[in-house]
């Protein structure tokens, strides 16, 4: 494991591989803590600010392009925006179920399996994690 193919990367890389990390991590310990509490609360508000940021960023990065200078990740992106308001609602209507359905699947689909895309020999991470060497990073 080398951090230098990230540090190398462009800054928008840079950002959202940290917010995101942050989030997983974040996410992990929301999954393993007390429910309800204030402490539960703080840590969401901040896990739903930092997913609203990691899929903002995404449309940043433009290293496989499907649709323009966007690919089908970034649909996830929008997902994630859209399905994060909701899940915050349902916690205010005190919908548990509802509220941790949402939680759960944004964690494992933008977090766990989205992460797990960047594991894809040619994209950064791979290189990072498993040390392959890098493919072509770019748009053509």
């Amino acid at each position: 494991m080398t951090l230098a193919p990230l540090l190398a990367a462009p800054v928008a890389i840079l950002v959202h591989t940290l917010l995101a990390l942050a989030a997983f991590l974040l996410g992990a310990a929301q999954f393993l803590g007390r429910k309800g509490t204030r402490a539960h609360r703080a840590i969401g508000w901040t896990w739903v600010i930092l997913l609203a940021l990691v899929a903002l960023s995404s449309f940043r990065i433009s290293t496989i392009c499907s649709f323009g200078p966007f690919s089908l990740i970034h649909l996830l992106s929008l997902y994630t925006l859209i399905v994060l308001p909701y899940g915050v609602l349902a916690a205010r209507r005190h919908d548990v179920g509802a509220h941790k359905r949402s939680m759960a699947l944004l964690y494992l689909g933008a977090l766990v399996i989205a992460g797990a895309f960047t594991l894809v020999p040619g994209r950064i991470m791979n290189e990072v994690v498993l040390g392959t060497p890098p493919g072509s990073n770019a748009c053509a």
